[in-house]
C-alpha cells in the first residue's frame, strides 16, 4: 500500500509542533522523492509509522514521501529481493547479526557519518548493536528490556531483597526452595526461552564482547569461558531452581506457575508484564530487577531486542534518507512513538521521557544508564538462524540432562564450524 504524507492520525498530527520549527530551520532543505518500506503492519505500529511520515513531511514540504507498509512475515521473505532489485531509500529491519547478511552482501549503506552528528551521542547504549566492522549500518527506533520479574509480595513474606550479585541470587533461591516453592518459572518447549538464560549467564560470566564473538563464530563452543558459563548455570540446576517439566510448557503456559506463586521469579522480556497484570498481579505483587553480576570484572550488558531503520545501498535519495533517520532518533520523536498508546516500548534516546509505567521507567534507566557493557539482541537474533536453532536445542537438553554437557558442546562446536564457514 502506498501512502503520501497526508493526514493520518489526529492524535499524532497534533504533536507536529514537537519536531517542526527549529528542526526544519537547522536541517537541510530536502526535495525529490523519499521511498520508505516498512514492516510495521500491526495497527499501532502502522499508525506510528504513518505519523512519523506525516510529521517529517510537514518539515519538508518539497519532499514527496511514499510509504509502503508490508505484512511483517511477508517482509522477511521479500527484503533481499527488493534491496537487490528496486531498493527504497529507507527500510525497516533489526540490529546486530540480523543485519549482517545485508551488510556482507553490500545491500545496506554505511551511515557512520550520521552517527557523528552530536544528537546521536544520546544513543550510546545501542551503538554497538548497529556496528559491524567498526562501522554503523542503521539506527534503532525502539527496544525493550529483559530482566528478572519477581513476586514482590513473596519476597516480602520471606524477608528477601533484590540480589546485588549471583551469590545473593542463589541465596534468595535457596530461601524460596526452602519455602516449598520453585525459584524460576520457565517454558522451554519452544527452545528460545533457554536463550535468555544463556545470554545472561554468558554475558555476566564473560562479558558482552566475548558473547558477541561467540555468537559471531569467533570463539569455539569448547572454549574455557563457555564451560564457566555452563558451570554457573549448573549451580542453579543442581539446586532444583526451575519448575519441573518445563519442556512441556510454552512461555505463556509457564506464567500460571508465577501467578499462583508456585514459582517466584521469571527471566523474561517486558512483553510478559501485560499478561501478568491481566492475570491479576498488580504492581504491589510484581517487581523487577536487573540480572545481577557474576564476574565483577565484566561490565553489565543486557538483552534488549532492537528494531531499526536502514538506508539501502541502492537508495536514490540518501540525503533525505539520512535526515529521516536523524529525525526518527530525535528525543521528542522517540518520546512520542514509544509511549503506551503507540509502541509501548522504550525510547533509544537517553534524553527522551518515558510513560508513567513502573517497568518502562525501570527498564529505561537500566538500559540508558546502568548497562555500560552494551546491548545484545537475544540469542536467536545475535547468532545465525541455523546456529541459534542447534544451540538452543542444546541449551534445553543441558537443562534436562546436564551430564551431557561435553557431548552438547562438541555438537555445537561442529555445527559452528560448518555454519560459520
Amino acid at each position: 500500500m502506498f501512502l503520501k504524507s497526508k493526514s493520518v492520525l489526529a492524535s499524532l498530527a497534533a504533536t507536529v509542533a514537537l519536531t517542526t520549527g527549529a528542526w526544519a530551520e537547522s536541517h537541510a532543505k530536502l526535495s525529490g522523492d523519499l521511498v520508505i518500506f516498512s514492516d510495521m503492519s500491526n495497527p499501532a505500529p502502522r499508525a506510528v509509522m504513518e505519523g512519523m511520515v506525516e510529521r517529517f513531511g510537514e518539515m519538508h514540504p518539497d519532499l514527496n514521501i511514499e510509504l509502503t507498509v508490508i505484512d511483517r512475515e511477508a517482509y522477511k521473505t521479500q527484503i533481499r529481493n527488493f534491496l537487490t532489485a528496486n531498493a527504497p531509500d529507507v527500510a525497516n529491519w533489526y540490529a546486530a547479526n540480523r543485519m549482517k547478511p545485508y551488510v556482507d552482501a553490500g545491500l545496506f549503506e554505511d551511515i557512520s557519518d550520521v552517527w557523528t552528528d552530536p544528537t546521536l551521542a544520546d544513543l550510546a547504549s545501542t551503538k554497538g548493536a548497529m556496528t559491524l566492522d567498526g562501522k554503523q549500518w542503521g539506527v534503532p527506533y525502539t527496544y525493550y528490556q529483559w530482566g528478572v520479574y519477581y513476586r514482590k509480595d513473596i519476597y516480602e513474606e520471606l524477608g528477601l531483597n533484590e540480589p546485588a550479585n549471583f551469590e545473593e541470587m542463589k541465596s534468595n533461591c535457596q530461601a524460596i526452595l526452602d519455602s516449598g516453592r520453585k525459584c524460576y518459572a520457565l517454558g522451554s518447549k519452544n527452545y528460545w526461552t533457554t536463550g535468555g538464560w544463556f545470554d545472561y549467564l554468558n554475558m555476566r560470566t564473560n562479558g558482552y564482547d566475548y558473547h558477541a564473538k561467540l555468537t559471531g563464530g569467533e570463539i569455539p563452543w569448547t572454549d574455557e569461558g563457555v564451560a564457566k558459563t555452563f558451570a554457573n548455570w549448573r549451580e542453579l540446576l543442581d539446586m532444583g531452581a526451575f519448575i519441573d517439566n518445563h519442556t512441556a510448557y510454552s512461555w505463556q503456559e509457564s506464567l500460571p506457575f508465577f501467578v499462583s506463586g508456585d514459582a517466584v521469579e521469571i527471566l523474561k522480556g517486558n512483553f510478559a508484564v501485560a499478561p501478568l497484570r491481566d492475570a491479576g498481579l498488580d504492581d504491589s505483587k510484581l517487581d523487577f530487577y536487573q540480572f545481577p553480576a557474576i564476574n565483577p570484572d565484566v561490565e553489565l550488558a543486557e538483552d534488549a531486542p532492537t528494531d531499526t531503520f536502514h538506508i539501502p545501498s541502492g537508495a536514490q535519495n540518501k540525503e533525505a534518507a539520512k535526515e529521516f533517520l536523524k529525525f526518527v532518533v530525535s528525543a521528542d520523536n522517540q518520546t512520542l512513538i514509544n509511549n503506551g498508546d503507540n509502541l509501548g516500548q522504550l525510547p533509544v534516546n537517553a534524553k527522551s521521557s518515558v510513560d508513567d509505567d513502573k517497568f518502562l521507567k525501570e527498564g529505561f534507566v537500566m538500559l540508558s544508564q546502568n548497562s555500560p557493557g552494551g546491548v545484545a539482541q537475544f540469542f536467536d537474533r545475535d547468532a545465525p538462524a541455523e546456529m541459534a536453532k542447534v544451540a538452543m536445542e542444546g541449551f534445553q537438553e543441558f537443562m534436562v540432562k546436564p551430564d551431557n554437557l561435553d557431548k552438547i558442546l562438541d555438537r555445537l562446536d561442529r555445527a559452528a564450524k560448518r555454519i560459520y564457514k
